[in-house]
């Protein structure tokens, strides 16, 4: 036993050691010396966030890419950091944790207790909490004074406790602290009271004391006034001798009493040669004098004086208080593709220079230099010709191009406006996906100040096209089928409901097929318009459109009631002054939403309902834009009878998608390039000027699903946005309801419409041999008897008797009431 228990103790003492707790010096001065660095990076990194942080947001996506570079004064490593410590997590007092880790670092160096370092993580961390979550009290959703810790967990706890509950928590939190870290007590708090009201009476007993001497520090003024007075005397005969009474009574308390008996005259009479010689010293000359500017401020009216009351009790009226904890959609709802950046293919490149050059040589076009722009889907060659060559021989040449480039869609522009160069637009082997998510992350987008951004896509030079809808004022999108445009107006809703609160914007979608806008009934609360009393917001019906669109031009004659009564001309102006206080609600006076109008398929419409609908949607355009509302018009069938001069007069921006032949694209455009296009998003947009070629943005039904879903599972209004509720025409029948003033051939006319089921004017006409106003009349007789229906457009009228026996009936009664 006794050889066994040293073998024992042998082989237990190894399990006991602790080598890895144990750091030799040169470890300490490395591991120390690593976080202190770190801790140094890491608080340079949060001061620079605070300058670079809105800056860096774009980046944040693109970590991984070398060519995006950041402003953080760490880079993108730092850009990263602070985003997750400052702004996803505790705001400023991120900064505790960095100067932590400095002083663990001191700790290591100086091999000091480690106890103490333990005791100081703890507090610190607890420091670190209570700090961030004060900040989220009183800060914002996106503050970084709380960072997103302090404001989510003050919004949880305010759910179960409240603001009084939060702020007695963080109160007692404090306390802790103070007690348990300072080992402070009720004690030493009445002790700093007292000695602070000490310190108060001792200053009030000094002000006091000094109060005498300040008062009696009148001699330069009693000097001054002195002078003056000898002055005075001086011109008169007998002025000599009280000038010894007037020296006696200078010491004086009162300053009063010392200049009655020599002030016989008002101060004001003295002149003011008197003052010049006694005191020649302060003469005004040129450069000494100084030129004091009294402003009378404008005075204001009682209504401004009341607005700038209530802004200062209130502050700015903001619209989207209601909806105040509303949140904007994340970009990580949106799709990132792999294949999304510029590839350069270096021998694609050299092989279409080669074959451009060798086909204009072989017409005997000599070329002085040639560049090219890589885009999504398009690579531009530029091309400057030699002198002496036409222009419109090389654009005659668009053929011969593109046959020896093996490629579709050879597209060239002669010259290219503000350059003095030829463009030749050709699409590239392997195109990229530019992604909504691209566009919405582009600090081009992020950081734009219009009232209404839309980012379409990108250029040819790969840059972020954002265009404001505002300005268009109205937008034309036409393309063949299967081209882009619902993908387009995707786009556009999106980059919408990225950007504006649903206070600020409303759409009024109409969708004849039924299947293209139906995901954005989830937001119908939010974001949409409607009639009352209307089931469904996304209007499918091409009556519904009709009354929606006549809805609109009351909501348009409304609105530029409220601008004429404010002394507005736009609606920016109006809802300045409104946001200010300046417009009384009382006096029908609110704020306005934008509203967008969203056609889907417009050639429909013009089919069914023709003049109807082209008659409010001209009005519209034509007058719309200073009140907000915008009109937004797809039709895959651009023809002059669908988009006729009227509408085009009116929307100068035009988006046109690939179309069949050289006509549609003139019809949209006023120009070829449409029918050159390569499909799958490949657009022209012009807006009045030069045609802009574009890849647009895509976005997938499966990521409109997702916005639309986070957007609906928030709080919302409590209904849609209501239109003006519009009373269709319905043939001035109910002034026809005499059965005296019946048409003679009324009876024969029923039984030709109960007949043939179909109640229109061109069948009386045809079968009792009519005119037209005189077979109008009879089917507006017909509607006041309840034989047929309510006008409906270019359809014919619904027959509401079924057979003759019912419609005996039905006169029957007529006769016996």
């Amino acid at each position: 036993m006794a050889k066994k228990k040293p073998k024992t103790k042998q082989s237990s003492t190894p399990k006991f050691k602790k080598p890895s707790l144990t750091l030799t010096n040169q470890q300490k001065l490395i591991f120390g010396s690593l976080l202190i660095i770190i801790g140094f990076i890491l608080g340079t990194a949060f001061l620079s966030y605070f300058f670079t942080g809105k800056a860096d947001q774009s980046i944040l996506n693109e970590f991984s890419l070398r060519e995006a570079e950041a402003e953080n004064w760490v880079k993108k490593l730092g850009a990263m950091l602070s985003d997750i410590f400052v702004y996803r997590g505790f705001g400023v007092a991120a900064f505790i944790f960095s100067g932590l880790l400095i002083r663990s670092g001191l700790h290591v160096l100086l091999d000091v207790n480690h106890a103490k370092l333990r005791r100081y993580w703890f507090w610190g961390m607890y420091l670190m909490i209570w700090i961030s979550v004060f900040f989220g009290f009183f800060g914002e959703k996106h503050s970084i004074l709380g960072g997103t810790v302090g404001f989510e967990t003050n919004t949880y706890l305010q759910d179960y406790i409240g603001i009084l509950g939060v702020a007695l928590l963080l109160f007692f939190g404090l306390i802790v602290y103070l007690a348990t870290r300072f080992k402070i007590t009720i004690h030493s708090f009445i002790a700093l009271f007292k000695s602070a009201k000490k310190d108060i009476s001792d200053e009030l007993k000094s002000d006091s004391e000094a109060f005498v001497p300040f008062d009696n520090s009148l001699t330069d003024e009693a000097e001054a006034i002195k002078s003056a007075n000898k002055v005075v005397k001086s011109e008169k005969p007998k002025p000599e001798k009280p000038a010894p009474s007037v020296k006696e009574t200078i010491p004086e308390p009162t300053p009063v009493v010392e200049f009655e008996p020599i002030a016989p005259k008002p101060v004001n009479e003295v002149p003011i040669s008197t003052f010049e010689v006694e005191a020649p010293k302060e003469e005004i000359t040129t450069e000494t004098a100084e030129l004091k500017i009294e402003t009378v401020e404008e005075e204001l009216s009682e209504t401004d004086n009341l607005s700038n009351k209530l802004v200062a009790d209130f502050g700015l009226f903001d619209p989207t208080l209601e909806l105040g904890k509303y949140q904007f959609p994340p970009l990580d709802l949106l799709k990132k593709y792999d294949n999304e950046g510029i590839s350069i293919n270096q021998e694609e490149l050299e092989g279409n220079k080669n074959r451009i050059v060798e086909t204009l040589n072989n017409y005997k076009i000599g070329i002085a230099s040639i560049k090219a722009t890589i885009g999504p889907t398009v690579t531009l060659y530029e091309i400057v010709p030699e002198a002496g060559v036409r222009i419109s021989k090389i654009k005659n040449l668009e053929d011969d191009i593109a046959l020896s480039l093996s490629a579709l869609g050879i597209r060239i522009i002669a010259p290219i406006p503000g350059k003095g160069t030829i463009g030749i637009e050709v699409p590239n082997k392997n195109s990229t996906i530019v992604s909504m998510r691209s566009v919405i992350a582009s600090q081009k987008f992020q950081k734009t100040d219009m009232q209404l951004p839309i980012a379409f896509g990108k250029t040819i030079s790969n840059e972020t096209f954002v265009v404001d809808l505002a300005k268009m004022p109205h937008m034309l999108m036409a393309g063949a089928t299967g081209q882009g445009k619902s993908v387009g107006l995707n786009a556009v809703l999106t980059s919408l409901l990225y950007k504006k609160h649903p206070a600020e914007v409303k759409f009024v979608l109409v969708d004849p097929k039924k299947v293209e806008l139906t995901l954005f009934n989830k937001i119908e609360r939010h974001y949409l318009a409607k009639l009352p009393d209307e089931a469904e917001a996304i209007i499918t019906d091409n009556t519904k459109v009709i009354n929606t669109l006549n809805s609109l031009c009351i909501e348009m004659d409304n609105r530029y009631e409220m601008l004429k009564n404010a002394l507005c001309r736009n609606i920016v102006e109006y809802n300045t002054k409104f946001k200010a206080r300046k417009l009384n609600p009382n006096d029908g006076h609110a704020f306005l939403p934008y509203i967008v109008l969203v056609v889907d398929e417009f050639a429909d419409l013009i089919m069914t309902a023709g003049k109807e609908v082209e008659t409010p949607v001209a009005r519209l355009a034509q007058l719309a834009r200073a009140i907000g509302i915008h009109l937004i018009i797809a039709t895959q069938r651009p023809s002059v009878n669908v988009i006729t001069g009227i509408i085009k007069a009116n929307f100068p921006a035009r988006i046109a998608f690939r179309v069949t032949s050289k006509i549609d694209s003139r019809t949209i455009l006023d120009g070829s390039g449409a029918d050159q296009l390569i499909g799958r998003g490949d657009m022209l947009y012009t807006q009045g000027n030069e045609l802009v070629r574009i890849q647009c943005a895509f976005v997938d039904t499966p990521e409109v699903e997702r916005i639309v879903d986070f957007i609906g599972a928030q709080k919302a209004f409590p209904d849609a946005h209501l239109l003006p509720e519009y009373v269709g025409e319905e043939g001035g029948t109910n002034l026809d309801i005499d059965i005296s003033d019946r048409d003679k051939l009324f009876k024969d006319a029923a039984e030709v419409i109960v007949t043939a089921q179909q109640g229109s004017a061109s069948l009386l006409q045809r079968k009792l041999k009519l005119g037209y106003n005189r077979a109008g009349r009879l089917i507006d007789q017909l509607e006041a008897a309840g034989i047929v229906g309510p006008f409906e457009g270019s359809k014919a009228r619904q027959v509401l008797v079924p057979d003759f026996i019912a419609l005996e009936q039905l006169l029957e009664n007529e006769k016996n009431n």
